[in-house]
């Protein structure tokens, strides 16, 4: 079956998702694995308020067409998949599914609903249910339609069994995409789904204000992650300072985002910070359409002549990774790439003279993300050691896609944010979200009429029929092709800190059982609970 073209394509919501990815690409962070969960003692266990403070602000959270991070980590709360995705390590296991599918031919799997699973309303989730969240997440202009193109459809058998169709025989990664669609009651209105979303989770919203939000125990709930405190607390605290200070007083009692110059003064306060390698991406994109950009050597220079080291200590305090690969070496699917880009002047200058080409001016754009502006600036003088001169263009990201979409050849180099991890981690969500047939592929990088990128396309739609070693040798070859044509490809991939009272008890005397931070930006809270001293 051929699935190269509808799996691959975006349905024109491209644009919009790619914008709105800097909501869930602007975290920062140092690379030392996630910490296992604290074990408080000595305490009473649940009943508290559990307090966090977010680097973000809300915006919509629909849960079919949601990319803030403020909403995404809010939403895990609330609203279930048909499978859980624990983004710990970006496993599955069963939501308000139970059991693996159960695979009636290679196209088509059986799915059991979870026995009494009822929406916080008291009404029972149904298969119509799942079926219009299905379908609200695949319509055209929704954020989710390109994860989601290879499941056909989801038909109701009864009203324990959904049968799923897919155009990839025995689709292997089949979990992770059921994952992505959060279930709500067919009756919610689209604009209920955005302003206040009503789930079958652990949780339920009570308040949704433009600063924070409380959360109170799903009476109905029946799962295996019941709510063990009395109330969620999520404030928006976008300022570092704020964040930081509620962090230290306790007023919060998880606070995500640490800025890197306050690492040492919540760990003295008595939190603990785990830092988390994650694939969040600070990329670089190049003008294919145009000269010199289409030569590979000049980008290979160009990569080459970055001094990524000095990026790291300067503008991430050394919590960011270089990378080996697309994926950073902590992802399961991670194999170290035919080329790495290590700092080295004089390779970059000879593969400028081999390319035959005289520098002239050239256009450098970033976004107004702090630490890409940063990296901007050491990438233009980087790049003037070549003999370019460069003009650094730093913008709003609305903005400076504004520009990048003229498709002309106003810009020559982007540097930006991104980090589709928020959504999931299969290796094929993370490849799709740049490489696919999208508006990055077709536009704005314009590489999609090359033989590279068609091979690349053809890889990973093979890789979604394979499973085990078979899968992993197409992904090693994207990788190896991506990494030696360097026409969008991480710079770094950044740690995220996320501080705790796990260890110890905070100022008002509580603490939280449970936690670990997690790679990408929100918190994770299945299973954590307060204690009070």
């Amino acid at each position: 079956m051929d699935t190269k073209l509808t799996r691959r394509t975006f349905l024109g919501v491209a644009g919009g998702a790619a914008l709105a990815l800097a909501a869930c690409g602007g975290n920062s962070g140092g690379d030392a694995p996630a910490s296992d969960g604290g074990e408080a003692t000595g305490g009473t266990v649940g009943g508290g308020i559990l307090t966090v403070g977010s680097a973000y602000g809300p915006s919509s959270f629909d849960p079919q067409n949601c990319s803030s991070a403020f909403c995404l980590s809010a939403n895990m709360n609330v609203v279930e998949g048909l499978y859980d995705i624990d983004f710990h390590d970006y496993s599955t296991s069963d939501g308000l599914c139970v059991g693996d599918p159960v695979w009636v031919d290679d196209n088509t799997c059986e799915i059991t609903l979870r026995d009494g699973a009822a929406f916080s309303t008291g009404d029972p989730v149904t298969p119509e249910d799942v079926i219009h969240s299905f379908e609200r997440a695949k319509a055209d202009g929704m954020m989710y339609v390109s994860f989601l193109t290879m499941i056909e459809s989801i038909e109701k058998k009864d009203d324990k069994t959904l049968t799923v169709k897919v155009t990839i025989p025995q689709f292997s990664l089949i979990k992770e995409r059921l994952g992505i669609i959060k279930v709500t009651p067919a009756t919610l209105s689209d604009d209920d789904a955005a302003a206040k979303p009503i789930g079958s989770g652990p949780w339920m919203y009570t308040e949704v204000a433009d600063t924070y939000v409380v959360l109170e125990p799903n009476p109905n709930y029946n799962g295996a992650h019941p709510a063990q405190d009395t109330q969620i607390r999520i404030d928006s605290l976008t300022d570092p300072t704020a964040r930081v200070t509620a962090a230290q007083e306790g007023t919060t009692l998880i606070s995500e985002s640490v800025p890197p110059e306050s690492i040492d003064q919540v760990a003295a306060a008595g939190m603990r910070v785990d830092q988390v390698q994650g694939f969040g991406t600070r990329f670089i994109m190049f003008n294919v359409k145009k000269a010199p950009w289409n030569d590979v050597k000049v980008r290979q220079a160009i990569m080459y002549c970055l001094n990524t080291d000095q990026m790291i200590q300067n503008a991430f305090s050394g919590l960011a990774g270089k990378p080996k690969c697309y994926l950073p070496e902590s992802f399961t699917n991670f194999h170290e790439a035919s080329v790495i880009y290590d700092y080295d002047l004089e390779k970059a200058q000879q593969l400028i003279a081999d390319s035959g080409i005289t520098p002239g001016n050239i256009e450098l754009r970033t976004t107004d993300n702090a630490q890409v502006v940063a990296m901007g600036t050491q990438a233009q003088q980087d790049i003037q050691a070549l003999g370019f001169t460069v003009n650094l263009q730093s913008d709003i990201s609305k903005a400076t896609y504004a520009i990048i979409d003229q498709a002309d050849e106003s810009w020559d180099i982007l540097m930006a944010p991104g980090d589709p991890s928020c959504f999931g981690g299969d290796t094929d969500l993370l490849l799709n979200w740049w490489y696919g047939d999208n508006i990055w592929m077709q536009t704005r990088c314009a590489w999609n009429t090359s033989e590279e990128w068609k091979q690349v396309n053809g890889l990973m739609s093979d890789a979604l029929t394979k499973s085990g070693s078979e899968q992993q040798d197409c992904w090693n070859q994207v990788f190896d092709i991506l990494a030696e044509n360097v026409v969008l490809y991480p710079v770094l991939q950044v740690i995220t800190p996320t501080a705790s009272w796990s260890e110890t008890a905070s100022p008002a005397g509580q603490s939280v059982q449970n936690f670990s931070g997690i790679g990408t930006t929100g918190v994770a809270l299945t299973d954590v609970a307060t204690v009070t001293a």
